[in-house]
């Protein structure tokens, strides 16, 4: 038994068991960047042209049911992939019940909406672009510079073929790669050993809609989690500090002068070349937690073992035991609005639920089939594979649906009661912050997980995938909502055994790791909004 399993106890019991260190304060005037600096390096603007398939409806990508064409990523493609995901498109500041909202005005600490969530708000992964002769830029090692929604050069020279030999046999043959990282002061600043946590779901939730973006355009994405991710530290410089969670293949739009792509040169290395030039940090002090360190470890140190074809199969929820009577859902249905649109709009309710207006029951049918057809097709989960999660929805206010707890079933789209009655006073009860009312939440939902299954089944760093597939179905959560026109709020701040205990888990090793609140806000917001672009 791996320490992955000590870290995934002390996450569940830390609503009543705290985590060390327990009397942890951030220091907020030295925080560090939401970004890395690297002063000097040379800057290439990514272009704003408009870019092909923005009018696409957000209805098959959030369901899975897109079909996906033999398209090819282009720069335009990639420029506008991660401008709608990671890149800074506006300001925002509302007077809602989030604790940081006394900051917010201040343009040090101004509130710069993003299409993918983040926890806390912090932006913590680094995007690395690895591009080969194909790509449109000189070969080389390129970061992705929200801010500036940019690259900006870190290494000169073709290293593309070291990732194809840190992936071995994964992925087709190609020489543009992005690669994710973390750079875990960014988060554990505030959340410090919690941190490691927070930001592995951080990726899923980028990957998720990084792979919602491209299926809304025919194109299609497949993170890999299983690496050589000593190589690919060595390559880019990095060390404890940063630790590096996915690696995407992009399969690039050829040049008429482009012939048949040639494997083994793909494949060949790049003879020791690494990144020199180094990020400068911003905090003048930068602690370091033992347990943060000792996951990050724990998570990389077999981290090139990919598991083999199947080796999944038995870590899936298992069929559902004496539920009462199915309660039919009507279809899900999305409305015709554009990725790009729900991915603008999408923000966190804070306190601004309000139960006056019911949610309707074809509402919650949408977003609970779009979340449960949610799956990062990593390499760990080849074709077939069963999903690994299962939703629970705590029903306050749903138009035609008793309040109750519920469980749903995707194959016949149907809820499952588990625990009747009103769930308010459970849900308020467990929570441990005050920026939300639950109970005027119309649903609460809740994904779970055999996260001790999955570690029993492939080892450590599949705390790593656990984590990743939660952040993307909240990631789809969001931009359901968004698309729905409902307010949305995901939390962590709960008690997850008293869930496991309400909803009667404990003989089925599923966790509870977070929750998705979905309802109605107050009519008239007091808003500032500024789009950039």
């Amino acid at each position: 038994m791996g320490y992955a399993h000590q870290y995934a106890t002390a996450i569940m019991h830390r609503g009543r068991i705290p985590m060390e260190p327990a009397d942890f304060v951030p220091d907020w005037s030295d925080r560090p960047r939401k970004t890395k600096h690297y002063p000097g390096a040379e800057t290439f603007p990514l272009p704003d042209t408009p870019y092909p398939g923005d009018a696409t409806v957000a209805a098959g990508c959030l369901t899975g049911a897109a079909p996906v064409a033999d398209r090819h990523f282009s720069l335009p493609l990639l420029s506008g992939m991660l401008l709608d995901s990671y890149g800074l498109t506006g300001r925002r500041l509302g007077v809602q019940a989030n604790t940081d909202l006394g900051a917010l005005p201040h343009y040090t600490q101004a509130n710069w909406s993003r299409g993918t969530a983040s926890g806390g708000g912090l932006y913590p992964v680094s995007v690395y672009w690895i591009a080969g002769p194909s790509g449109p830029l000189t070969p080389g090692v390129h970061h992705y510079s929200p801010p500036r929604h940019a690259m900006r050069r870190l290494l000169a020279g073709d290293v593309s073929g070291e990732v194809r030999a840190a992936l071995g046999a994964h992925g087709e043959a190609t020489d543009q790669y992005l690669v994710l990282g973390v750079k875990y002061w960014q988060n554990a600043f505030k959340y410090n050993s919690f941190s490691f946590h927070a930001v592995t779901m951080d990726v899923g939730a980028l990957v998720q809609t990084w792979r919602m973006w491209a299926r809304a355009r025919g194109l299609s994405l497949a993170p890999a989690l299983w690496f050589d991710e000593a190589r690919l530290s060595r390559l880019l410089g990095l060390g404890d500090e940063e630790g590096l969670f996915a690696v995407v293949p992009l399969r690039w739009d050829p040049t008429p002068a482009d012939g048949p792509r040639d494997l083994e040169a793909l494949t060949r290395a790049a003879g020791g070349a690494a990144v020199v030039r180094a990020d400068v940090e911003r905090s003048r002090r930068v602690l370091e937690f033992e347990t943060l360190r000792s996951i990050h470890r724990a998570t990389a140190e077999h981290a090139a073992d990919r598991p083999a074809p199947g080796a999944l199969a038995d870590s899936a929820p298992a069929a559902l035991a004496g539920a009462g009577d199915a309660v039919p859902l009507p279809p899900a249905e999305f409305p015709a609005v554009s990725v790009r649109a729900a991915l603008r709009s999408r923000r966190s309710s804070f306190g601004r639920f309000d139960a006056t207006v019911p949610t309707t029951a074809p509402h919650l049918a949408a977003t609970l089939a779009a979340c449960a057809a949610t799956r990062l097709d990593s390499d760990a989960e080849p074709v077939g594979s069963p999903p690994l999660s299962r939703l629970y929805a705590f029903v306050n206010h749903v138009e035609g649906i008793e309040p109750g707890a519920y469980a749903y079933e995707p194959d016949s789209h149907t809820l499952r009661p588990v625990v009747p009655g009103p769930p308010g006073r459970f849900l308020q009860d467990n929570y441990f912050l005050s920026n939300y009312n639950l109970e005027q939440a119309g649903a609460v939902l809740v994904p779970t997980l055999r996260t001790t299954a999955v570690l029993d089944a492939v080892g450590d760093r599949g705390y790593r995938l656990v984590n990743a597939t939660v952040g993307a179905i909240a990631q789809t959560f969001y931009t359901a909502a968004s698309a729905l026109g409902l307010g949305a709020g995901v939390a962590l701040g709960f008690d997850n055994i008293s869930y496991i205990e309400e909803l009667g888990l404990e003989g089925t090793g599923e966790a509870p790791l977070l929750i998705m609140l979905l309802g109605h806000e107050r009519p008239r917001p007091a808003d500032f909004r500024s789009e950039l672009v």
